[in-house]
């Protein structure tokens, strides 16, 4: 058989160029003998093209295991010869420009390091915590990674998804062409899908619950009204779970538009639901709600005729009203009833209620002292009163009024109130009411660092975790210095550093490099070889490190 005819040959034989080729398939038949043996079917007699079937009948009367072994060599040869080219794939259509500047060479160089997660040079600096710094950084200058490096970025977020929103928007054009050819990296096409209306549509009707969270919160950053008719259109059949976190997604760009909406979900099945609704509008200035919530609280909390002091007569029931608007008829924490339905209700009162009501500054307010109306009053105790309220005491009351003073502080970000109700800070025990590091939160960047500096001078670094986790990053020098004098005299204690360790890994993220100096004395000052020695060596590291990379970036 010539090499012409069976190159003209189909693989599968159901046609050959210029010849018609029986619809039983050669290989088929051979495959069907060598299945029962050639003791029990005899030799098939192929068809095919002339040269073909001459070939295979000059095996015939060979021993027949051995013919059919020629026959399927021969049959082989064919298939083989006569297969055509399939067609090429298409080209994939190159990714996007990428218009950013790269990155200077010595940063590269050192995200290299940084994915790598080994420092050169026997450096001890904490890569782990350095790298999302970098990231950011890198982001908000605009920069561009070299294209070598932009798969390791995908892995590493791929593993650590705190990462992914930098990574990401560094990884710009050519990591989104990537992820559309690798599944291993497709958390980029939903972080930043929703570009356009379509793609934000298709998310939003098929996109998993994470991704639809995450394509709201992004839409209410730029559009949120267009989030708003998003979510108001599928809310009906939303699972409640879900209804509750989409819900609190609108705390984005929340406005007056989102009121109705709001005020609807105060309706919802679930209470969950409601309370979220209630809290949002809760926060939000001169919403319905929040009037009504100043009514209800200048009907329990008054200033006594002679203007010196608050005079409180909390609710002695928790009406359909008020549960509609968020408050839960049961305590959940123990407290006393009223004492519950009296928090709940100042907290949701808009704090220029008081100002304007009484004519007074937050800082005047606090300082009045508190009474209960039933001491204040002539009248005989409500018979319906319950006891354990009736005797709280002025003291009770006051610290009630603190508290939610303080909530309502955090919930409408009012700085003002914020600073009077945190006050200097305490230099013993005290700490002021109602979660002091989100009341820090509240206060400019600057203020925040002045004053958890000024609580480092007297507490111990345990005590102010909280704190300076709500402090801008990095540290004001001011603060830098507080917290390694905290760590000396930690040190100089005898506790163990990984008894700080929460603090450490804050220190690593956000120490001002400066201080870099002044923590390699404690290092080398430190007996050697001792846990103390090792973490500020460790942490000095780290400052070297974050200041030379910062300077790369430059």
């Amino acid at each position: 058989m010539s090499s012409e005819h069976l190159s003209s040959a189909h693989v599968s034989g159901e046609h050959v160029s210029g010849e018609h080729v029986s619809s039983e398939d050669p290989w088929a038949q051979l495959q069907s003998t060598a299945l029962l043996g050639t003791d029990r079917r005899p030799l098939p007699a192929l068809s095919g093209s002339p040269a073909f079937t001459a070939a295979a009948a000059a095996v015939a009367g060979q021993d027949p295991a051995t013919g059919l072994l020629e026959l399927a060599a021969l049959a082989t040869v064919r298939r083989r010869a006569g297969l055509l080219p399939a067609r090429a794939p298409q080209a994939a259509r190159p990714a996007a420009v990428d218009l950013r500047p790269v990155l200077p060479e010595a940063a590269a160089s050192r995200l290299g390091v940084l994915l790598a997660g080994r420092a050169t040079g026997g450096g001890q600096a904490n890569l782990a915590e350095l790298l999302p710094q970098w990231l950011a950084e890198a982001r908000a200058r605009g920069y561009r990674p070299p294209a070598a490096l932009v798969p390791a970025l995908l892995d590493t977020a791929r593993a650590r998804s705190e990462l992914r929103g930098d990574v990401v928007a560094l990884a710009g054009p050519l990591g989104r062409w990537l992820a559309e050819h690798n599944p291993q990296w497709r958390y980029v096409l939903r972080t930043v899908g929703g570009d356009s209306p379509a793609e934000g549509e298709r998310i939003w009707q098929e996109g998993l619950f994470a991704e639809r969270v995450t394509h709201l919160t992004r839409l209410r950053r730029t559009d949120p009204a267009a989030a708003l008719t998003l979510l108001a259109g599928t809310w009906s059949t939303e699972r409640a779970e879900d209804r509750l976190l989409f819900l609190d997604a609108l705390q984005e760009g929340l406005g007056a538009a989102d009121e109705p909406f709001l005020e609807t979900a105060l309706d919802d099945r679930s209470k969950n639901v409601r309370a979220t609704a209630a809290e949002l509008l809760s926060s939000l200035p001169g919403s319905a709600l929040g009037r009504r919530m100043a009514d209800r609280a200048l009907a329990a909390v008054r200033l006594a005729d002679d203007g010196r002091r608050l005079l409180v007569a909390p609710p002695t029931a928790c009406d359909t009203a008020m549960q509609r608007d968020g408050i839960a008829p049961s305590s959940p924490t123990g407290r006393g009833q009223r004492a519950w339905w009296l928090g709940e209700l100042l907290a949701a009162t808009p704090l220029s209620t008081w100002t304007s009501a009484f004519g007074l500054t937050p800082t005047q307010l606090l300082a009045l002292p508190v009474a209960d109306e039933t001491e204040d009053a002539t009248d005989a105790t409500d018979a319906t009163t319950d006891a354990a309220d009736a005797v709280g005491s002025s003291d009770q009351w006051r610290e009630e009024l603190r508290e939610a003073w303080a909530r309502a502080a955090v919930r409408q970000h009012d700085a003002d109130w914020a600073r009077v109700l945190l006050g200097p800070a305490p230099r013993g025990a005290r700490v002021s009411p109602g979660a002091p590091a989100k009341l820090l939160a509240v206060l400019p960047p600057p203020e925040r660092a002045a004053w958890t500096a000024a609580f480092l001078r007297s507490h111990g670094l345990g005590d102010a975790f909280q704190l300076l986790g709500a402090c801008a990053t990095p540290w004001t020098p001011p603060l830098s210095t507080a917290v390694v004098a905290a760590l000396e005299r930690a040190a100089a204690s005898g506790s163990y550093p990984w008894s700080h360790s929460g603090v450490l890994g804050l220190t690593e993220r956000s120490l001002a490099p400066a201080t870099a100096p002044a923590v390699e004395a404690l290092a080398t000052d430190a007996a050697p070889d001792t846990a103390w020695s090792e973490t500020f060596a460790r942490l000095a590291g780290t400052l070297r490190f974050r200041a030379a990379m910062l300077a790369e970036l430059e």
